[in-house]
């Protein structure tokens, strides 16, 4: 061999060997696990134990799913594994793990096909079949228009030859699950085709008065039985109605989610609470987003202590630009809290992505979704500067044709450079999810890194505190409450029962 090349040979050798070498490769890893969310948290002894114990259950799945790939669920629609998912164990852990607040979920899709089919079985309820199925609470025939005629339902149930049939066909349309989503919903016009429809169907239903306030405080039950402490809520405020056909403001609407909530405060004290969010529709003119902006304040007036802030909802792609409405959105800017939807996209520099921009310059307190934001590095640079959370639904961009490998979400830059990203659930019953648990898991084991522990976990729940609108005394409550509710979970965590 040529002696200088030997030379060459032995000295790459000892560079790549060498304990230098090695030693600034540890630092490299150990620094980006410092700067991921949660990368500077201490576990304590007990902490260690848990985490000791979710890691093995998550490394089990991983090391399957790299053996396997094509077996590795994440990769795939949510529709396809989602039954498989209480069998996790690292799912039941994360079930169990107090998990601080909600803070981007829409009323009307929160509680799923079985809740709202058995709403069918109450007195009063006409039904129109049709293609486009209608209900109405109503103490007589409706008046509204019907292609073929309105009916009771108990009287459509009784009539037909298999009520076990007719209630599967009926559940049908109060859910977006299918056993085959790849060709029901091969893009995005057929995925928010259907979840538009669904809550055309649903609308009506759930805002006839004693529904809508009962629906409300089950909602907050099924919250708090997933170790949820506290929610924000998104409601477009349907206008509620009675059987005899008086309809409402939407004032009203905004006092009956008070009022379920206070009662809930009352039956279960050791639930924080819940806060409103204004979040019409996105897809209107200036002289309507003047009349949301009307609403929100009298809203805010009203009840100032319930009183989130302002959205504008809908599919981004479809809707306005948040700048058509930018003057307005700015004069108002000191009156409400800001939580725009923003960059629920695949495109880049399209008026959808370019939300962001707006949302950041109106001064959102927290963008939802932002799914584009890493194709924006200046914007990322102003959201950690500015400190504006990320409201992030994993399982609704998967179902809603975002994003199919969860591998792939921008989610795991947002945790790997320790952004304020927010985990939360959007439309849980539209799909069939648990309202929060089921996208924790998804995150932490389909998205964040292989290394990403407790520490991440735990970090998510406190940024669901930090982040929401509760002032500071309240807040400082909610992270004492949450704290003493980590401390008993650590401590009577057992890893033999899972």
């Amino acid at each position: 061999m040529n002696p200088t090349l030997f030379t060459l040979l032995i000295a790459s050798t000892s560079v790549f060997c060498g304990d230098q070498y090695l030693q600034k490769r540890e630092k490299i890893i150990q620094d980006e696990r410092r700067l991921s969310l949660g990368g500077n948290i201490e576990l304590n002894d007990k902490e260690e134990a848990v985490n000791k114990c979710i890691m093995k259950h998550k490394h089990n799945e991983l090391d399957y799913a790299f053996d396997s790939p094509q077996f590795f669920n994440f990769s795939h629609h949510f529709f396809f594994y989602r039954e498989n998912i209480p069998n996790s164990k690292v799912f039941k852990i994360i079930k169990n793990m107090p998990k601080g607040a909600v803070l981007h979920v829409h009323d009307m899709g929160i509680l799923g096909p079985d809740y709202l089919l058995n709403i069918t079985y109450m007195e009063n309820l006409y039904v129109c079949l049709e293609d486009n199925i209608q209900f109405k609470f109503s103490n007589k025939t409706p008046s509204s228009v019907c292609s073929s005629k309105w009916i009771l339902m108990r009287d459509a149930r009784r009539n037909t030859k298999d009520i076990t049939e007719f209630d599967a066909r009926l559940r049908n349309r109060f859910t977006l699950v299918v056993d085959n989503p790849d060709e029901v919903y091969p893009s995005i016009t057929q995925s928010w085709g259907a979840f538009m429809d669904y809550f055309g169907t649903v609308a009506p239903l759930v805002s006839y008065r004693p529904v809508w306030e009962q629906y409300f405080y089950d909602t907050l039950l099924k919250f708090r039985n997933e170790n949820i402490m506290y929610v924000e809520v998104r409601s477009i405020l349907p206008n509620l109605y009675e059987l005899d056909g008086t309809e409402y403001d939407q004032l009203v609407t905004a006092k009956a989610y008070r009022k379920a909530t206070l009662k809930f405060i009352q039956d279960y004290p050791d639930f924080i609470g819940a806060k409103l969010i204004y979040a019409p529709s996105r897809k209107v003119d200036n002289a309507t987003i003047s009349k949301y902006l009307n609403v929100a304040r009298r809203i805010k007036e009203d009840m100032p202590e319930f009183f989130a802030g302002f959205d504008l909802v809908g599919q981004e792609d479809l809707g306005e630009p948040l700048i058509e409405f930018a003057p307005q959105l700015a004069a108002a800017a000191g009156e409400f809290n800001y939580f725009f939807h923003a960059g629920e996209t695949d495109w880049c520099g399209s008026t959808t992505d370019e939300n962001l921009i707006d949302a950041v310059l109106l001064g959102a307190k927290r963008i939802g979704h932002a799914y584009a934001l890493p194709k924006h590095p200046v914007l990322m640079r102003e959201v950690v500067n500015k400190d504006i959370g990320l409201e992030v639904n994993i399982i609704s961009n998967n179902v809603l044709s975002l994003v199919r490998d969860v591998r792939n979400h921008p989610l795991n830059v947002f945790l790997a450079n320790g952004l304020p990203v927010v985990l939360s659930s959007d439309d849980p019953g539209a799909w069939e999810a648990g309202v929060l648990s089921d996208d924790y898991y998804v995150a932490f084991v389909g998205v964040a890194s292989r290394t990403a522990d407790l520490k991440m976990l735990k970090a998510l729940a406190i940024n669901s505190l930090k982040y929401s609108v509760l002032d500071s005394k309240e807040k400082t409550d909610a992270l004492n409450r949450f704290n003493l509710r980590w401390k008993e979970f650590v401590n009577n965590f057992d890893c033999s029962s899972y």
